[in-house]
């Protein structure tokens, strides 16, 4: 899909209650797993052990961490949209995240971002975005997250 261009911190303030984006699929792969379990120190099997993960996993094949699906929100979002005139955006936290359904390895996933709600903040606008990652062809999504971020103007 192509990105969407938000002209400025106006138009942002206009899509509340609306999809603002959707990303590119995005190919998960044990390479990408394994470097997320490195980084982080979990080794977990059902991440990193593909013999015993077809044999012992309910997945039948490694799944990708939660984590590593939440984290990906960022490079997601990247793809869906971007925000014109605005001197930065800063990530301010989440307020819910949920993992309804496993991200088996080799599998594509994307995200849809909705924008929830929007307030005025010194210097910018602070926004409640409900970031749904949803895997290709299954039908709960992987990641439901609703993050917080502000943008300066």
């Amino acid at each position: 899909m192509p990105k969407r261009v938000i002209q400025g911190i106006e138009e942002l303030k206009t899509l509340v209650g609306q999809t603002i984006g959707v990303s590119d699929w995005l190919a998960i792969d044990q390479a990408r797993i394994q470097l997320f379990a490195d980084a982080t120190g979990d080794h977990q099997w059902i991440h990193c052990d593909p013999e015993r993960a077809t044999t012992q996993s309910p997945y039948g094949r490694t799944i990708a961490h939660g984590f590593l699906t939440l984290s990906l929100c960022t490079l997601l979002s990247d793809m869906a949209f971007t925000i014109e005139g605005i001197r930065m955006g800063l990530n301010y936290g989440l307020n819910r995240v949920r993992f309804p359904a496993a991200v088996k390895e080799g599998s594509r996933i994307r995200l849809v971002v909705t924008l929830h709600d929007i307030k005025d903040i010194p210097g910018g606008v602070q926004g409640t975005f409900k970031n749904t990652i949803e895997v290709e062809g299954v039908e709960k999504p992987a990641c439901v997250a609703e993050a917080v971020a502000r943008f300066i103007a």
